[in-house]
């Protein structure tokens, strides 16, 4: 993989706070901070858009960016707002971690917290090709959920 452009926001970031960074040699996602200016409470089901302190540029179609919760943080009820956050590769903009409070106790989020990971991810973009029907196979059109029935 060649290198992505990071453009600094924060500048806090790479001086108090590593850059995302992988938090092992087998970590698969890197660890976005809560570049906040004072801790944030959130009540419950409350969301809040919370600055990554840097902007991206992938600059390859052939990859994209996933912004995901971190278990530690998910299991205590902080999830993202939109679930699986996407960056795609001609984004330039600053990235933003939707942050949501789905628990039913307040949640307390520091300053420069660990709060959110990215998945670097392969982006396919086939060509559409339109059939009349499809070749046989073992499920078929076995509905939703029909793997998990046997």
């Amino acid at each position: 993989m060649e290198s992505i452009a990071l453009r600094i926001l924060d500048p806090r970031l790479g001086r108090d706070w590593p850059l995302p960074h992988y938090g092992s040699a087998d970590a698969a996602a890197m660890d976005l901070r809560a570049c906040l200016e004072e801790p944030l409470e959130l009540q419950p089901g409350e969301t809040a858009l919370v600055s990554a302190g840097f902007a991206m540029h992938i600059g390859n179609q052939g990859v994209a960016a996933l912004l995901l919760p971190r278990s530690g943080l998910g299991h205590r009820g902080l999830v993202l707002g939109n679930l699986v956050g996407l960056i795609d590769a001609d984004y330039q903009g600053p990235v933003k971690i939707s942050l949501w409070n789905r628990s039913q106790s307040r949640q307390r989020i520091e300053v420069g917290e660990r709060v959110a990971q990215m998945l670097l991810v392969p982006v396919l973009r086939p060509q559409w090709h339109v059939v009349e029907e499809f070749a046989p196979s073992q499920r078929g059109a076995g509905g939703f959920g029909s793997t998990g029935s046997h």
